[in-house]
């Protein structure tokens, strides 16, 4: 047992991993919302890390969640660059070969808010082309 109350002290989450989880259960949520089935959340390939998998109808939805206090100096979804789009592509790409996944996109779910307050959550479609 350590002193932090029972958790060692590797297992303790930082604010950072805290609040990003707590933008992904809103992310989740919001999807639902709109008739999406949640599949999976922090998958890993060999690429990187998908936040959430969603199936809409035919078409399963890569979902690349942020989430930041409010700012006057960016808005989450301006946080995902162009290396991030790179590896947002290759994960998705293997993980949709690797499940025999026709019919994908790849989102950005943005949520924005402080702590008690109900989150901003604007959703972006098709943020990553594929060459087909």
């Amino acid at each position: 047992m350590s002193i932090f109350g029972g958790e060692s002290h590797k297992s303790m989450k930082t604010s950072k991993q805290i609040i990003g989880a707590g933008g992904e259960q809103e992310a989740a949520n919001y999807l639902s919302g709109l008739g999406c089935e949640i599949l999976g959340r922090n998958i890993r390939t060999l690429h990187g890390e998908i936040d959430l998998v969603a199936q809409l109808g035919e078409i399963t939805c890569f979902d690349e969640v942020r989430t930041l206090s409010p700012s006057r100096f960016a808005h989450p979804e301006q946080t995902i660059t162009h290396g991030k789009q790179s590896q947002l592509l290759a994960a998705v790409e293997d993980y949709a070969q690797n499940h025999e996944i026709d019919h994908w996109k790849i989102d950005a779910v943005a949520v924005e808010g402080k702590p008690g307050n109900q989150p901003t959550i604007p959703h972006f479609e098709n943020i990553v082309g594929r060459n087909e």
